[in-house]
């Protein structure tokens, strides 16, 4: 006697699953930060390292402004459920402009640096600008590829693939950014105190 799963069952071991994979893969992208933070630590002995190396002002507001991701997906998250499109809509392409507004504001913070006459790579790098360039940069690129998904979730979302019953898209977009949100505010505050 064979059972068959109902389509109710079959997207809840479907959900169960999806989140499964993302949760293993933000556990190996802590797993990376945690080595390249220690090597930071470790690095803090060496003689050369810059022990009046101040955060450029750029990435306090990047933080404040990744923090504002979260809460717009989280905000959007919601309104899907309530069936509110209108607001799920506004709210995704408000997390949209938000993340790109974060990436911005990281360049512009390797402006400050530079200006301020340190350089990540060649002669006139540190290995304190460097590490913080190297640890920058990997979050970027992670964050890259949540706007790759947020871009996708955005288009099915216009496709009208999600409601109140069928969320599991903007659920794994809104896990992966609140990761991002707290893995940035984590190395930021690493940063800001273990200089």
């Amino acid at each position: 006697m064979t059972m068959t799963m109902t389509t109710g069952e079959e997207q809840l071991r479907k959900a169960k699953s999806a989140k499964l994979i993302l949760l293993f893969a933000m556990v190996s992208m802590t797993m990376m930060f945690a080595g390249l933070t220690s090597a930071f630590v470790v690095s803090k002995s060496r003689a050369d390292w810059l022990k009046n190396f101040e955060l450029p002002t750029a990435f306090y507001y990047s933080t404040a402004v990744i923090i504002g991701c979260s809460i717009t997906f989280y905000l959007a998250k919601k309104a899907i459920q309530k069936d509110n499109r209108g607001a799920t809509t506004a709210l995704l392409l408000g997390t949209l402009a938000l993340g790109v507004l974060f990436v911005v504001l990281q360049f512009v913070g390797f402006g400050q640096i530079v200006k301020s006459g340190y350089y990540f790579t060649g002669e006139g790098s540190s290995i304190t600008t460097t590490f913080l360039y190297v640890v920058t940069v990997t979050h970027l690129l992670h964050l890259a590829g949540g706007l790759i998904s947020l871009l996708i979730i955005i288009y099915n979302h216009f496709k009208q693939k999600y409601n109140s019953t069928q969320t599991l898209g903007i659920e794994l977009g809104a896990m992966y950014w609140h990761f991002l949100d707290l893995l940035w505010v984590y190395l930021f505050l690493f940063l800001y105190f273990f200089k």
